[in-house]
Order: C-alpha cells, then sequence, then structure tokens
C-alpha cells in the first residue's frame, strides 16, 4: 500500500495506519489513550462489569439485561465440559509441546464435535461462540495440568467464569477478590480492535470458512513473541533482570543491543495504553501482605520503566510508554500462574473479541457492507533476476552454468 507524505512516496510496512474494513466492535483512540468495546469506555467495564457481560456487548452489540445476563451465562456453563476424546487427544500429546501449539491444535480438532459444525448460519454462528467460549478455558487448564502431570479437572457449574478457570487450573476455589481480579484480567484482554491475531482470524472469516477455523488461525497468531508471546517475555525479562541494582545496565544493553524491551510501546498508543493503567492499579492493590516477592516485581518493574524511557528520549528523542503486557505479567505472577500458561490466558480472554470480528466478517451488521475476500497487493522488487524474471536452467547444467539474469 502506498501513501503520499510531504510530496514523498513512502510504504505502509505491516498495514500500520491502513484502514481496511470498517467495524461497530472497537475504537481505540492512540493519542489519548481510550479504548472502547461496542462504544463503552474500557474503564468502566473493567471497574463494573463481568466478563460473561462483556462477552455478551461483543457479540450482540449491548449490554444485557439481568434476564439476558442470566441465561446467557446458563448456557455458558452448561458447555464447559470438554469432549473425553479431546482430553485423551491432551494426555498424548508430549509434555514438552508449546502450549499454544497444544491448545491450536486441540481446538481445531474440538470444531469436529460441535452439533452445528456444517451450519453457517447467524444464528449457529452466535451458538458456537457460546461452546467455543465456554470450552476455552478448559483446553488451557486441562493441558496446564496435564504438562505438569497432573490430572485435568472437571469444571463447576456454579462458579462464574472467571472462578471456574481457576478452579479448574489449581484444583481449588479462589477467594472471591482473586476470583474478581482475574475477571477484570479477563475484561481487559477481551478485545482491541483489528491487532494482528484478530485480523488472522478476520481474514480466514472472510473466506467463507468455519468460526473454528477463524480461531484456531488467531491462536497460531497470538503465539508470536511479538503478540500475545510479549507477556511471558517481560516476565522473563524481570527474572533475567533480577534485581533492582542490575536495572540501568540491563536497559542499556538492550540499547545497544538493538533488542526489545517488551512490555514498552505500541504500535497505536501514544501515549500509556489504558489497560497497562488499570493493571498498574490492579497490582499495587495486590502488594499489601506480598512485600518480598510483590515489591521486588513492582520496583524492578516501575524503574525498568523509568529508565527505558529516560535512554529512548535520549537516543530517539521521543517517548515511549508500558503497554498491557508489562503489568500483566506480575498480576499474573502474583494469582500464581505458570509463566506457561500467560499466552493461553491471553487466548482464553481474547476468544470474545475473536469471535465478535469473524462473525462481523461473516455477516456485517451495516446493510450496504457485503463480506469480501481479503486480497491485498504485494510489490515485487526483482530481486532475483530483475522483475522481467529469470531464464530457466536445466537441472543436469546447473552445476556448470551459473544463473542467467
Amino acid at each position: 500500500m502506498i501513501k503520499m507524505f510531504d510530496d514523498k512516496t513512502t510504504k505502509d510496512i505491516g498495514l500500520r495506519g491502513i484502514e481496511v474494513a470498517d467495524t461497530n466492535i472497537c475504537l481505540i483512540e492512540g493519542s489519548t489513550g481510550r479504548l472502547y468495546y461496542r462504544g463503552y469506555d474500557i474503564s468502566d467495564l473493567a471497574e463494573s462489569s463481568s466478563y460473561e457481560e462483556v462477552v455478551y456487548l461483543l457479540i450482540h452489540g449491548d449490554l444485557p439485561t439481568t434476564s439476558q445476563l442470566e441465561e446467557f451465562s446458563s448456557t455458558l456453563k452448561a458447555n464447559r465440559e470438554l469432549p473425553p476424546e479431546i482430553i485423551d487427544q491432551l494426555q498424548k500429546t508430549p509434555t514438552t509441546a508449546p502450549s499454544m501449539n497444544v491448545l491450536q491444535s486441540a481446538f481445531a480438532i474440538l470444531a469436529s464435535f460441535d452439533p452445528e459444525f456444517i451450519d453457517d448460519s447467524m444464528e449457529a454462528n452466535r451458538r458456537k461462540v457460546i461452546r467455543i467460549i465456554a470450552k476455552i478455558p478448559g483446553l488451557v487448564a486441562a493441558w496446564e495440568r496435564i504438562r505438569n502431570t497432573q490430572s485435568p479437572i472437571s469444571p463447576m457449574r456454579d462458579l462464574s467464569h472467571a472462578a471456574n478457570f481457576l478452579y479448574m487450573l489449581k484444583g481449588e476455589e479462589p477467594e472471591s477478590d482473586i476470583a474478581r481480579i482475574f475477571d477484570m484480567i479477563l475484561i481487559l484482554h477481551a478485545e482491541h480492535s483489528f491487532n494482528a491475531s484478530t485480523f488472522t482470524a478476520r481474514v480466514i472469516a472472510s473466506t467463507g470458512a468455519d468460526l473454528y477455523a477463524a480461531i484456531s488461525g488467531a491462536i497460531g497468531s497470538l503465539s508470536g513473541r511479538f503478540h500475545g508471546g510479549a507477556n511471558a517475555l517481560v516476565m522473563k525479562n524481570l527474572l533475567e533482570i533480577g534485581d533492582l541494582a542490575n536495572v540501568e545496565e540491563w536497559v542499556r544493553n538492550q540499547f545497544d543491543t538493538g533488542k526489545r524491551i517488551m512490555g514498552m510501546g505500541h504500535a497505536v498508543y501514544k501515549v500509556m495504553d489504558p489497560r497497562a493503567k488499570i493493571l498498574k492499579k490492579m497490582f499495587e492493590s495486590m502488594l499489601n501482605g506480598k512485600a518480598d516477592v510483590a515489591y521486588w516485581l513492582f520496583s524492578i518493574t516501575n524503574k525498568m520503566v523509568e529508565v527505558t524511557q529516560d535512554e529512548f528520549m535520549k537516543r530517539k528523542r521521543r517517548t515511549i510508554y508500558p503497554n498491557v503486557d508489562l503489568y500483566s505479567a506480575s498480576v499474573y505472577s502474583m494469582l500464581r500462574i505458570p509463566m506457561e500458561a500467560f499466552t493461553p490466558i491471553f487466548a482464553l480472554s481474547r476468544a470474545a473479541g475473536w469471535c465478535a470480528h469473524a462473525l462481523e466478517e461473516k455477516f456485517p451488521e451495516t446493510p450496504e457492507i457485503k463480506p469480501v475476500l481479503y486480497r491485498p497487493s504485494a510489490d515485487y522488487i526483482g530481486k532475483y533476476c530483475g522483475p522481467l524474471g529469470c531464464k530457466f536452467v536445466p537441472l543436469e547444467l546447473r552445476e556448470t552454468i551459473s544463473r542467467i539474469s
């Protein structure tokens, strides 16, 4: 894609700033640091709603009434149980397999057990969304236990979405304050416009592929270290730094060697990520009574932000701010969630946004917009043999004849 700026032709790499579709789902105001789901500010949703309400909002377009939420939550709970064949498949998987790869493959297999798999109507797809949202926590929790040689735990019907996941993960009901913190985490990660994994889901949905294929592809996209995998890398960085006294040297070495500092900077936000603000406050609220590990993480994290911003200003002449991954890593750690599960939990939450976008791609909410297959263009730069192509040399002659332009 080519744009003109100040009479100079420049290329937008990675579709940065390119509007590829209309959406009613999410708005990011990068210059002011505001995030809206269906018109609702993320701060209000995180403070006052539940993940179940947010899922309903993303899929149906508005917040539910009391009766709608009760019915929706009840249906989610009724669909939590995983097919035994899926558990059996997970138990046969090498425990050394990357968790996101396992989640992606198990999810693709899960499609075969959906009773409405071949029905691609709007109504059937909305019912599929419920089954998808309901079962992903079970997949994540089951694999985390299996890879640690523990038996999977069946879901509890009387727990919330967030509390039930923590129960299936750890084998004990979480305290109400812990369940609420995790519920807020799920809300904060539920949706974020046309990020890499969401765009992947939309591209797949645009081909007419089924909903499970779209979400499976999104999981694969999220596994990348520059996307969902960044939260685990933040924690690895904190562990690598080890001590407050090492922060400055570590940060400067990252700059000197051209390495990224995970958790800092964002492709859209020009100020601090609003989700990071909420997570930072959440982290601060968890410090009470946990001065050892908590203050160690908090002090190193804050020092890393300070030094990174100073170095960035000196070297780049502009400011960089924390993103959602910086504080989510530490909050997960305080909840005693294993680092290997960080990104799968991201997927567990973001499934709501993925499903909403896949549905919007399949069934546009604006009548004049019709579904269209994504087919972007690329500029062939002629690195090999120039723009007219190469002259073919038979196999038996290639050992003695040089490539001909």
